[in-house]
């Protein structure tokens, strides 16, 4: 028959219900049918009690079980319907064999079978005749089933195919229509032979279990069908079962076990019971009988379970009375696992009915939640025992107990904030920290729990919302990170599991809160709390608790309440006036105190230092005594005992020790407790007497130096008359006795938040509590909370993740410790905690390793043998260029990092090219031409040629290494350095600098401050080469970077200018480092000038630093200062607008012009500018001008050079035209004005510039410059100058270079000055043509009786001047010519003319006095009809003042001034 099947277990149940389906036919049913009558009947026949029951004259002469098996053999193949026969009618027989007691087990065990058989052929489902009667008669047979017990092995058989049954009745499709008593029944049946299987065999110790966990499970699996019908019955549908009771005192477990287990004990199944009976169920019963009364701070009367009820389809009610079991079973096993004695024997039962629980949790899942009385269970008895076990010395209990907790927690944490609030205070962290006395198996156990909560995505972000956002709560998510972090930290030992499982939490931790990031829309914006006016902090309420946009502002204002309150009770416990002055200014108490606040802040804040508390409650002051009953208003006494209320009541606080101010404090809690409890005690004297004596029983049983203890005759005795002259009921007097003894009132409370133990009295009241606790918040995967919660917990963060990679060893761990990095720093980035990002960078740094000081070769071999520096390089640049935004001190590590690639000759040479190639591909925006920097090729040729020496160098040594030395080090060596280049190769350093355009303001500017820090830290004391090389590096990246950002230009620049600075003025020798200061200087103008036209003089202003060099310095860069600043000139000439910025650029250019090398450039400079004049400007004229003086002066060069700057000269007197011309046509007369002045001065500059160039040393430059300054004289026609400006010009550049020119020729030799004689011609000619050009305007000034008498003057020296000693002839020649010339112009204009002076001396008796020292025969060649004589006799005979040029001269003062200075110019 192969029944013996079921010993394999019950998955070979499982599998065979489905195997077939012969409903359809009634021929095979009726053969299996029939084949199962046989295989009873042939066992039956075995035994001679049923073989031999034949009486000779007897009717009956068959036992009547065979013949009602024999009369079903006969009918069953007349059944062509099945579907329409009663099934009772086929299973009778074979119930009638299980009832019996006269069968064996053989017989029973083959009965049993059958029965499977039957139900799992589909027979029995919801459309068969009476189903409902059939499935109840078959439960009913197996739950009573009798037989002899023969011998131990067939016993089993028959236990184990009645669990076989039951599992197929409830797996059945006909299942549903079992009512909740018969589900009770099979439930009982089944765990009474769990209990019985004990002393039995192993396989029906694990078929029992196995078999009583997936009848909970199909039990508990049709919760959530339950659900669905009951929403069917809302819309329309039938539903008739109704949620009634649950348990209560008739418990169908107990009942059913009085009835059946004293009942043919010898026969019964429940034979074992015998035990059972003796030792459990007695137990079991009267616990399920108080079960109601057990935590019943709910303050709910059992309601008696209807009839009705039971008796229905199975649904919640038989749910509640298994689940009540449990827990019952649970209760009544306090000695197991919970003691330092435990072993694993005691551990089976409280695993076994805790797995059943976890089991129920499962499948019944959220659906709890709609049945009150199921919810109810969870949140008081079971939790209750979780608690109790959750402390257990056995690991497996506990981790079940944690199980358990996790699975409510997903389902049912909405329903359970208190508990879970417990769970995590008084369990997981006491007993995951050694100090409590846990076990190093418990530790790990309770870690490995909270580890399992921490990987569910919002775990931890709920515990800080509902708990550390509460002020009456713990701050679980503080302690639970604080427990991570601290038991990831390895201290004075290597790894071990506790620290990577602590680690594996904290990531996953942080890993969710990264994942947060980019769920969901953005953040809501944090706005800061700051509570601007008093109201009552207890009293905060949230309007939505579903809603992120009401619960998020609330939950900030709560932790802001909660972390000022801490700061308070700190204050507080220091100073009792200042704490409550504190909390005044912040507003969370009123400006005048009043004693409901006060209380409430006693009630609600924790850390206060409970004997303060203690004191200020107990004063006779009238504020404090109304504090006192304020405070005692605060506690919820209904409805419970004295004791448990007085232990809650002096939890809050010390109890002071002076007798009087013990009075007080109990005269308030017993007026408070009889308000809320009155039932038994008549007044509230009562309850302070009965206080009292609790207090002095308390001191009695607990203090050792009470040596006679009170008894509870004594206590009963001394309560007598105290109730209002009556006696209080003596059972409610020994309840209170025996809690006292068994429990201490601790009068003197734990200090500090701690962990306490979770006592009975606690738990009733968290019970209370939990009704009226805020609502549990759900928070859903956007990181409303993150901000906050990751401020708190990252620095322990960073440091134990740190310390656990410092000492990893496993790449596993690496990865954890890197991944955790990576997810920190998105975390900081994304709530711009920039210290945190700097803290990590810090961190991260120290295990490149890379600023360890080693050799040359070394580092770079060692870095590539050593995984966890080259992981954390690699995180470290990661981090940089994705979250360089938010980076500000640590740009300093970061680069220290970079400086020690750098001198190690690692660093990719693109990481300064890649930015200066970008910027020299950059086109001109003023013409369109790409502008290139000669440092340039310099630059990068240097740069790659560093890079080559520093690591093809060591790949060369490493090739060239002698053939002797073991052929594997090279190879492992090269395997080093491939490996160190890798990594850097995958750090993308190259991308910090160039990338640095889209970095924040803020975190540029640290990194520029870095590269400051840095460069100039190289510089300081005794710099070596190698610091040189870095000041150099670090240089070249600050300008990189200001280029790069251009936009950004004044945010960089301040930083930038001053360093180049400091180098420029620092440095006297010619060296690397001031070289790329100046030309970099130099760059970052050229290009920045076309872009920010703001900040040009600024630039520009900067170049003035090129004059401060040291002189050799300078000298040593002239020549390419001098080519970038001609670049300069060329490409931003429109850009350079205001004349210091020309100012600065023509100093540069003139210091060289007399530089052999630099010359070039600047003359090329100086062309671009002057050549067609489309650059001068009058800002910048006269700074040109006197430029190109100083190019035509200097001697380097040809002469060519020097005459072509006079022409440059010369011809910017066209631009000086043309603005005059604009002038008139444009601007007003004011305008014009001012202009045509200042055109005046820049011409005055400008023939005063050529003046100067007229007594140079060189023949042809000199009389090109005379002869440059006779047109520059001669076409100022084309613009109007003032009189005065003539003048200007006559005194201090006509006269001045015949005078200085005239002292040339006579003072020095002929070989300094070749040909002085042509020049000083040259000069004269000069002179007369420009006097005679200008004579009309000159003769109409009032000074020209004076400028006259300076050309006869300058004239007669000439004519006397000697060159070489003697006389000059064609000066003799010239001059009197050239005087000649000009007195026949005088004379036909009628200027000079022969006239008296009243009063003084005509300007024709001037003239002819002196122009009778020149050649006296001129008078009468020019004026034949006038004497020399007259006029001297005129002269002699008139005296007084000599008129101007129109007849009067000055006085006779002025005019020997005028002739003296004539004579000392000659």
């Amino acid at each position: 028959m192969g029944r013996l099947r079921l010993q394999s277990g019950i998955g070979a149940i499982e599998e065979e219900p489905e195997d077939c389906d012969c409903s359809s036919n009634g021929g095979a049913l009726a053969c299996m049918v029939n084949s199962e009558v046989g295989a009873v009947l042939a066992v039956m026949r075995r035994n001679v009690r049923w073989g031999g029951r034949y009486m000779i004259g007897d009717d009956q002469l068959e036992h009547s079980l065979i013949q009602s098996l024999k009369g079903l053999r006969m009918q069953i193949f007349s059944w062509q319907k099945w579907q329409s026969i009663n099934p009772a009618t086929y299973l009778q027989p074979f119930l009638d064999v299980i009832r019996s007691d006269e069968t064996g087990a053989p017989i029973t065990s083959v009965a049993l079978s059958s029965v499977y058989k039957i139900i799992t052929l589909d027979i029995l489902h919801m459309n068969t005749m009476n189903v409902e009667h059939a499935m109840t008669l078959v439960v009913d047979a197996v739950t009573s089933c009798r037989f002899e017990v023969t011998d131990p092995a067939s016993e089993e058989v028959v236990l184990m195919k009645i669990l076989q049954v039951f599992l197929a009745c409830m797996k059945s499709k006909a299942s549903v229509v079992l009512s909740n008593q018969h589900v009770c029944n099979m439930v009982n049946t089944c765990f009474r032979i769990v209990h019985q299987a004990g002393s039995k065999g192993e396989l029906l110790q694990r078929i029992a279990r196995h078999t009583m966990h997936e009848l909970v499970r199909c039990i508990f699996s049709h919760l959530p069908e339950i659900d669905k019908t009951k929403r069917l019955s809302a819309n329309g549908g039938r539903y008739v079962k109704k949620e009634v009771g649950g348990l209560d005192k008739d418990c169908p477990f107990s009942s059913k076990q009085l009835d059946n287990s004293n009942d043919n004990s010898e026969h019964d199944v429940q034979m074992p019971s015998v035990g059972l009976a003796s030792n459990v169920s007695p137990g079991l019963q009267v616990n399920l009988t108080e079960k109601n009364s057990l935590g019943s701070g709910n303050g709910e009367e059992a309601v008696p379970n209807d009839l009705h009820v039971m008796t229905e389809p199975y649904g919640v009610p038989c749910m509640v009375e298994i689940l009540y079991f449990l827990c019952a079973l649970l209760d009544n096993i306090e000695h197991i696992g919970v003691g330092p004695s435990s072993n694993s024997s005691h551990e089976d039962v409280p695993l076994f009915a805790l797995g059943l629980i976890n089991s129920a949790i499962e499948l019944g899942g959220p659906s709890i939640r709609q049945h009150p009385k199921l919810l109810i269970l969870m949140q008081d008895e079971l939790f209750r025992n979780l608690m109790q076990f959750g402390l257990s010395t056995s690991p497996p209990i506990l981790s079940v107990v944690c199980g358990i907790v996790l699975n409510l927690y997903h389902h049912l944490r909405s329903e359970l904030k208190l508990q879970l609030e417990a769970f995590f205070s008084c369990v997981i962290l006491r007993l995951a920290q050694s100090r409590h006395g846990a076990s190093y198996e418990q530790q790990e156990v309770a870690m490995e729990a909270l580890v399992d909560f921490c990987r569910q995505r919002t775990f931890m972000a709920e515990m800080y919302a509902n708990f550390d956002c509460d002020i009456t709560c713990n701050n679980v998510f503080e302690e639970l990170a604080n427990l991570l972090s601290k038991s990831a930290f390895p201290v004075n030992y290597p790894l071990s599991a506790m620290h990577i499982l602590a680690l594996d939490g904290l990531i996953s931790v942080i890993q969710e809160m990264a994942e947060r990031i980019g769920d969901g829309p953005p953040v809501l914006e944090q706005v800061p709390v700051d509570l601007e006016e008093y109201s009552p902090f207890w009293t905060v309420k949230c309007e939505n608790y579903a809603d992120p946009n009401h619960w998020v502002p609330f939950v900030h204002l709560r932790k802001y309440i909660k972390r000022r309150l801490m700061i308070g009770a700190d204050h507080f416990n220091r100073d009792p006036k200042k704490g409550l002055e504190f909390l005044q200014g912040t507003y969370l108490l009123p400006e005048k105190l009043d004693p409901q606040s006060v209380a409430c802040f006693f009630r609600y804040t924790a850390g206060l230092d409970k004997n303060l508390v203690g004191d200020f409650l107990g004063n006779h002051d009238e504020f404090c005594v109304q504090v006192l009953h304020e405070f005692a208003g605060t506690f919820d006494f209904e409805d419970m005992n004295l004791d448990t209320a007085l232990r809650l009541f002096l939890e809050t606080f010390r109890l002071p020790g002076e007798s009087q101010k013990i009075q007080r404090v109990l005269e308030a809690f017993s007026e408070r407790y009889y308000e809320q409890s009155p039932q038994i005690l008549a007044n509230k004297d009562a309850a302070l007497l009965l206080s009292y004596s609790l207090i002095m029983l308390n001191t009695d049983q607990h203090n050792v130096q009470v040596k006679k203890k009170m008894t509870e005759e004594d206590f009963i005795r001394n309560n007598r008359h105290i109730n209002g002259g009556n006696d209080l009921p003596r059972e409610f007097l020994s309840e209170l006795y025996y809690s006292i003894c068994k429990n201490e009132i601790k009068t003197t409370p734990e200090q500090g938040a701690g962990f306490p133990e979770m006592t009975p009295s606690r738990w009733i009241d968290l019970m209370r509590k939990s009704k009226k606790t805020a609502p549990f918040i759900i928070c859903d995967s956007r990181p409303f909370v993150d901000h906050d919660m990751f401020a708190i917990m990252s620095g322990p963060t960073i440091a134990a993740i740190s310390v656990v990679f410092d000492h990893a060893e496993s790449e596993d761990i690496f990865q954890k410790c890197i991944d955790g990095f990576l997810a920190v720093a998105k975390i900081s980035a994304c709530h711009h905690l920039e210290d945190v990002l700097d803290d990590l960078v810090v961190s991260l740094c120290k295990f490149t390793t890379l600023n360890n000081a080693s050799s040359v070769d070394e580092p770079v071999l060692v870095f590539g043998d050593d995984t966890k520096a080259r992981r954390a390089t690699v995180t470290v640049f990661t981090i940089a260029n994705k979250y360089g935004d938010y980076i500000r001190t640590g740009w300093r590590n970061i680069l220290d990092c970079i400086l020690r690639l750098h001198k190690l000759g690692l660093l990719p040479a693109r990481v300064v090219s890649d930015v200066a190639d970008d910027l020299e591909i950059a086109a001109d925006p003023s013409n369109g031409k790409p502008v290139t920097s000669s440092l340039s090729a310099s630059q990068m040729a240097s740069m790659g040629t560093r890079r080559s020496s520093g690591l093809m160098g060591r790949f060369s040594q490493l090739l060239s290494l002698d053939t002797d030395e073991p052929r594997s080090q090279p190879s492992e060596q090269l395997a080093a350095h491939q490996r160190t280049l890798q990594t850097i190769q995958n750090c993308h350093i190259d991308s910090i600098f160039t990338e640095s355009k889209f970095l924040q303001a803020d975190s540029l500017l640290h990194l520029a401050r870095a590269l400051i820090w840095a460069a100039g830290r190289s510089q300081k004391g005794n710099s070596s080469p190698e610091d040189e090389d870095t000041a150099v590096f670090c240089l070249e990246l600050l300008i990189a970077i200001t280029l790069k950002n251009r936009d950004r230009i004044v945010l960089l620049w301040q930083g930038v200018y001053e360093h180049i600075s400091n180098i420029v003025q620092s440095t006297v020798m010619p060296c690397s480092l001031v070289e790329k200061a100046v030309f970099g200087l130099l760059r970052i103008c050229q290009r920045l000038l076309p872009y920010k036209e703001n900040l040009a003089d600024e630039l520009l202003r900067s170049l003035q630093l090129v004059s401060k060099l040291n002189v050799g310095v300078a000298e040593a860069y002239c020549e390419n200062i001098t080519q970038e600043v001609m670049r300069l000139v060329k490409a931003n000439a429109t850009h350079i607008r205001s004349q210091m910025g020309w100012h600065t650029i023509t100093n540069i250019l003139t210091s060289a012009a007399r530089h052999s090398e630099a010359s070039e450039a600047g003359f090329e400079a100086l062309m671009f500018i002057m050549s067609d004049g489309a650059h001068l400007s009058p800002a910048n004229y006269i700074l040109w001008v006197d430029t190109a003086r100083q190019f035509a002066e200097s001697r380097v060069g040809e002469a060519e050079r020097s005459m072509h700057a006079v022409d440059l000269m010369a011809g910017s007197v066209t631009c000086l035209a043309q603005w005059s011309h604009e002038t008139k046509e444009a601007a007003g007369e004011e305008a014009a004005a001012k202009m045509s002045q200042d055109i005046g001065e820049m011409w005055l500059r400008l023939v005063q510039g050529l003046r100067k160039v007229c007594l140079d040393q060189r023949e042809d430059v000199r009389n090109h410059a005379l002869s440059s300054l006779q047109k520059c004289l001669t076409v100022v026609d084309v613009f109007s100058l003032l009189h005065t400006s003539w003048l200007q010009c006559f005194d201090l550049v006509i006269f001045t270079m015949l005078d200085d020119l005239l002292e040339i020729a006579q003072a020095h030799s002929p070989k300094d000055y070749r040909n002085i004689e042509g020049t000083l011609v040259l000069a004269v000619k000069l002179l007369s043509k420009v006097f005679l050009q200008l004579l009309n305007d000159l003769a109409q000034q009032t000074m020209f009786c004076k400028l006259w008498l300076g050309v006869l003057g300058r004239m007669e020296n000439y004519m006397k001047a000697k060159v070489r000693g003697k006389k000059s002839e064609k000066l003799q020649e010239l001059v009197p010519e050239l005087l000649k010339n000009t007195l026949c112009v005088m004379k036909t204009r009628g200027i000079l003319v022969c006239r008296s002076a009243l009063g003084g001396v005509s300007l024709w008796e001037l003239t002819w006095l002196h122009v009778n020292n020149i050649a006296p025969s001129l008078q009468s060649e020019v004026f034949p009809d006038q004497g020399l004589e007259k006029v001297h006799k005129q002269t002699e005979t008139e005296g007084g003042p000599v008129s101007d040029g129109s007849g009067c001269v000055p006085s006779d003062d002025t005019v020997t001034a005028s002739e003296e200075g004539v004579q000392t110019r000659g």
